[in-house]
């Protein structure tokens, strides 16, 4: 057989898993999103149209299935994000800021849902977490460079409190813990963020 033969049957094969991977997260991403926040391997292999040996084939477990869905979750929230220009005022940035969160938060509400449920017992949804977490991180710490700098000795906890006050578990809280609407929670945060800030400033300038 020639060499070129070859190939295109390695390349085949390659392809077929793929597809066959790309099939399994779609179904677990899919499952959890329509409320099955704790998918059992025979319901993915069913929803994905493959056989359970074959998931367990792809996947050696469900953290290395956590960690191709965690990535697809993060590919999907780099599709809808638009960065906030960081010269904007103060009140435009934070507005911005806020309505982005918001929406990304939505995003990947049935995940995050599920995340919780499973993360004390998995090491990979923790490690998921915690790119979310430096992701804001990154974001916040040049969209309010002027403000974190401002506050001086302040500016690490301030920092953490942008973070903390931004991040899945106060979303949660604002929705599934005050029932508040998607509108009602944004406008809880923006006042917390903009609250969080001038307070550190004006510490900072005393």
């Amino acid at each position: 057989m020639s060499r070129t033969g070859t190939e295109g049957r390695v390349d085949g094969r390659t392809a077929r898993a793929e597809r066959t991977r790309a099939a399994i997260v779609d179904a677990h991403l899919a499952l959890i999103t329509e409320g099955d926040l704790r998918p059992t391997g025979e319901r993915i292999a069913e929803r994905a149209g493959v056989s359970l040996r074959a998931l367990w084939t792809n996947f050696s477990d469900m953290e290395t299935l956590f960690e191709a869905s965690g990535v697809r979750v993060l590919a999907r929230q780099d599709a809808a994000y638009q960065p906030v220009d960081p010269s904007l005022p103060l009140n435009r940035r934070v507005e911005e800021y806020c309505r982005q969160r918001a929406e990304l938060l939505q995003l990947i509400a049935p995940m995050a849902r599920a995340a919780a449920m499973r993360e004390p017992v998995s090491a990979q949804l923790r490690r998921n977490r915690l790119k979310h977490i430096e992701r804001v991180r990154d974001e916040v710490s040049v969209l309010f460079a002027p403000e974190l700098e401002m506050a001086g000795p302040g500016r690490e906890q301030l920092l953490a409190a942008l973070i903390a006050s931004t991040m899945w578990p106060a979303w949660s809280m604002l929705l599934d813990g005050l029932d508040l609407d998607v509108d009602a929670a944004r406008g809880v945060m923006v006042r917390t963020v903009t609250a969080l800030l001038l307070t550190a400033m004006a510490s900072g300038m005393a």
